[in-house]
């Protein structure tokens, strides 16, 4: 190619984009998005996506039956991932963990308290060099270390207070991320921690439609808020007495009705009144079995309190009845009953059921079996308070 064929197709060039220009500034500097909308097109589903529902609900609910331990539990949360279909059928035969005592979805760590009529077992890990503890399915550690994770927590101590980290994943501790599930805060002292549990910024910023926002504030992905779940307190040990810790777990988003009267009776007693009246004059049937159901019972919150343990004479320490799930003396250890007035008239098994006990069986090892109605959060929030020194409260 010659030199003045390069110059003549270079202001060729030129001549179209000073045309261009001219015309662009002549009218407005501003570009206006295209308003015509392509036709839509025939997204191709999945083949799976077009099963009979009987069918499928056969399959999967075969699946969930067969597979009742992690890691061949995933292929259930693999089903409710195909699409919307096997979901939804997939949401429907997965019960809830009070009903059938098993974790399957994250949401079950969270929102969902754990079995009525015996715990789910799971152990924690604690690492010293890291300063993290995760919280494991299962009765003890596999020696293929293939366990289930669930939790894990990171600890970071500040000038006045020690934050818990909390999230679904052993890797990712940022507040900004999707796997943030809450934090654990602690006082100057060590005696005072309060359960924050995260809140979606979405609710934050639909209370307050007329406030502008930066750009980069408009979605925020830190939570703007935090509830609070509950509070644990450790009793100061003033006269620095030998003995165990003594602790208080008041749990803000639970009732004290949850753990007195079963939910068959109140669900009977809401029907009765709403369908049946009583007549004039007359006191309904289930107004009578259960006289200790009303309004402020049902708004004061659940309180738990350590189980007194018994003096041994032999071993010359103190003793609880783990059932075999503790094997190590440490002063961590601890178990978790309801804290019942005299006056509500409780059954007498209500005041002796553990909801929550933790204890040591090896070096940076211990387990945690929690129970209705308690959620694995709330249980791992307070069982990872008593690895924060607490210098007032041990003799």
């Amino acid at each position: 190619m010659s030199l003045k064929s390069i110059l003549r197709d270079l202001k060729e060039v030129r001549d179209g984009l000073g045309g261009i220009s001219k015309r662009s500034w002549s009218k407005s500097s501003h570009i206006a998005p295209d308003q015509t909308t392509p036709p839509p097109e025939n997204i191709p589903q999945s083949p799976w996506a077009s099963l009979p529902p009987e069918l499928l609900h056969d399959i999967i609910r075969r699946v969930e039956e067969s597979e009742t331990a992690w890691p061949a539990r995933a292929a259930v949360v693999s089903c409710a991932s195909v699409c919307k279909s096997w979901r939804g059928i997939t949401m429907e035969i997965v019960r809830i963990p009070e009903l059938c005592g098993k974790l399957t979805f994250p949401i079950s760590l969270k929102q969902q308290p754990g079995p009525r009529d015996s715990p789910i077992q799971c152990f924690i890990k604690r690492n010293r060099a890291t300063a993290t503890y995760i919280l494991y399915y299962g009765l003890m550690p596999s020696e293929t270390e293939n366990d289930k994770l669930l939790l894990a927590a990171r600890r970071i101590r500040r000038a006045t207070c020690t934050d818990f980290i909390i999230s679904l994943s052993a890797k990712n501790f940022s507040r900004s991320s999707s796997t943030y599930v809450g934090k654990l805060r602690s006082g100057f002292l060590g005696t005072k921690f309060t359960i924050y549990d995260n809140q979606t910024a979405s609710s934050t910023t639909q209370a307050q439609p007329n406030r502008r926002l930066h750009p980069k504030q408009a979605a925020p992905k830190v939570p703007a808020n935090s509830s609070t779940v509950g509070n644990v307190t450790y009793e100061l040990n003033v006269l620095r007495t030998r003995g165990p810790r003594r602790m208080h777990c008041a749990m803000d988003s639970i009732p004290l009705s949850s753990v007195i009267a079963e939910p068959s009776i109140v669900q009977g007693l809401e029907e009765e009144v709403s369908s049946s009246p009583s007549p004039k004059g007359e006191t309904s049937t289930t107004d009578k079995e259960v006289p200790d159901i009303t309004p402020s019972l049902r708004d004061q919150p659940l309180v738990l309190k350590n189980k007194s343990p018994r003096w041994h004479e032999q071993l010359q320490c103190w003793c609880l009845n783990f059932k075999g799930r503790v094997t190590v003396a440490s002063v961590k250890n601890f178990q978790l009953v309801a804290d019942i007035d005299a006056a509500l008239d409780a059954q007498p098994e209500e005041h002796e059921r553990v909801i929550l006990q933790f204890g040591k069986i090896g070096k940076d090892i211990f387990t945690m079996d929690y129970r209705y109605p308690l959620s694995a959060f709330q249980a791992f929030a307070i069982c990872i308070s008593s690895f924060d020194t607490k210098p007032a409260c041990e003799g």
